[in-house]
């Protein structure tokens, strides 16, 4: 049990705290938060990130002069953890929501288009006779999702998997048009991946209850109803229950580094860590720095330079930092290179799959994308079209629209679980193209090439959402072998599960768990 000092004892603890250095790999979200709670205490702590910009799945890019996400461009509502956070750094009067208007349904057989049904959760009916719901189903769809309510009630009590219950009860149409397109937008992944319990909580408790799937989801937005106003969170059309802040969310990594400036914490970007090694009870970092501009070179002998500046660039230097502890911020497989020698245990667990999503953000001069013809985006039939999911982000958003003018802004995803990317193989501009036909089947109108004035490409490895089956299993498995060894953390999506709600709490957690070893243990 962990003693924590008295309040007798604050000049003692902040000298011990002035003594200890913590060391974080990964500028993402995840690490800068977990460095921001040691260096609150007063811990000496250095940041080391690999690419030449702090963020990681938050990015913002330039397209002729319109600042935009080309990442994440929202956080989860839920438990307020993320907007406590915004309101800590003084964001509170950048925090917005999306606009009014819902999301799409593209690649229906013999419709091509249609509103996403209310009134469900996750997809899933409570009324399959709707209108919206029999216009992506058909009469054939309608009468076997009505079987649910007629057939005997399940008597095992319990399900796992989200498709497989779906199929039994309602039928591969509820499955493949309602359901899948949400789980593959939401979560990239088959909605026989996802786990229940996870992803739909108190879903199969209340099946067991009610008798019928169709009931129970109509049981659980009554008793949400009954205890929130408003409609209840897991029965919102997906990515309504979430903020965005004005500027984009690259505003909060600004904002959280300029807090850790004012910590006296050392941030430092360009620079890739080979590993991490005990040496006695501190660590040291491997890491190789990218060499700099060489200015002391501007008045040499041109040929020299450029022969000097290659060899740089060509061999970084290798330096070692020591610390105390070391938070490890970074996505699975670096995390697991990183620390093959010092969780050896490690390289025993599973690791997850975890896909290459690219987004393509395109500004297009298409006034016929003004009156948001299909509201806010788009989620596809999965195997209909190449890509999976498009946001409109200039009906989606008001300052996106505000800074883009009489221009508009869509971002196209592409890549899902067991499901590559279409856009891997091509260079830019033919992603940007692929992108552009793509939004206008799934938009209805015509883009001509020449509507595209600037577009943006990015990369992203997506971890495994909590809700995967066996994820669970997974995560307890690696933090287990992580926490095996005194003074080292590993936060991010990977283990906390995605989207900020998940990493921001996690990231807190971990860094509070080495603080306590340090300073108390």
């Amino acid at each position: 049990m962990t003693t924590q000092p008295s309040s007798s004892e604050p000049s003692d603890l902040a000298a011990r705290a002035a003594e200890k250095h913590v060391v974080v790999v990964g500028g993402g979200i995840g690490g800068l938060v977990a460095a921001r709670e040691c260096a609150k205490v007063g811990m000496r702590v250095t940041v080391l990130e690999a690419a030449d910009v702090l963020g990681g799945a938050i990015r913002r890019v330039d397209l002729d002069g319109v600042t935009v996400d080309a990442g994440a461009e929202s956080y989860a509502t839920r438990g307020g953890i993320v907007r406590a956070l915004v309101e800590e750094l003084d964001l509170a009067d950048r925090i917005v929501v999306p606009q009014a208007g819902g999301a799409w349904l593209a690649g229906i057989p013999g419709t091509g288009a249609a509103p996403l049904p209310a009134g469900g959760i996750l997809g899933i009916p409570a009324n399959p006779f709707q209108d919206d719901v029999r216009r992506i189903i058909g009469w054939s769809g309608v009468w076997r999702a009505y079987l649910d309510r007629v057939r005997p009630p399940l008597t095992i009590g319990h399900q796992l998997s989200l498709g497989k219950l779906v199929a039994s009860r309602m039928g591969t149409k509820v499955r493949d048009r309602l359901v899948a397109p949400v789980t593959t937008g939401v979560y990239s992944a088959s909605p026989d991946d996802v786990d229940i319990d996870v992803a739909a909580p108190g879903l199969n408790a209340a099946l067991t209850r009610v008798g019928s799937l169709s009931g129970a989801v109509q049981a659980l937005r009554d008793e949400a109803a009954a205890t929130v106003a408003g409609p209840p969170a897991a029965a919102k059309t997906p990515g309504a229950a979430v903020e965005g802040l004005a500027g984009g969310m690259s505003t909060l990594v600004d904002a959280l580094s300029e807090d850790l400036a004012k910590l006296g914490a050392e941030v430092r970007t360009g620079v890739r860590v080979r590993g991490v090694r005990a040496v006695g009870d501190a660590w040291s970092i491997e890491m190789e720095v990218a060499p700099g501009e060489v200015s002391a070179l501007d008045d040499a002998d041109p040929v020299i330079a450029e022969r000097i500046v290659e060899d740089l660039a060509a061999e970084p230097t290798v330096e070692e930092v020591a610390a105390d502890a070391v938070i490890v911020a970074t996505p699975e497989a670096v995390a697991r290179e990183i620390l093959a020698v010092a969780v050896p245990a490690l390289k025993r667990t599973e690791a997850a799959s975890s896909p290459e999503i690219e987004i393509v953000t395109l500004l297009l001069d298409a006034p016929g994308l003004a009156a948001a013809p299909r509201g806010t985006g788009v989620l596809t039939v999965p195997g209909s079209h190449t890509a999976k999911a498009l946001t409109h982000s200039t009906a989606k958003w008001g300052w996106v629209r505000d800074a883009a003018g009489d221009r508009q802004i869509v971002r196209v995803s592409f890549g899902a679980q067991g499901e590559p990317a279409a856009t891997a193989g091509m260079t830019d501009d033919e992603a940007a193209d692929l992108a552009r036909r793509e939004a206008a089947a799934l938009l209805g109108v015509a883009l001509a090439p020449e509507s595209v004035i600037a577009s943006h490409r990015g990369r992203f490895v997506q971890s495994q959402p909590a809700s995967i089956i066996g994820s669970g299993e997974r995560r307890t498995s690696a933090r287990a072998a992580i926490r095996a060894v005194p003074g080292v953390a590993v936060v991010g999506a990977w283990l906390a599960g995605t989207g900020l709600a998940q990493v921001i709490p996690d990231a807190r957690d971990e860094a509070d768990r080495i603080r306590r070893a340090l300073l108390w243990e």
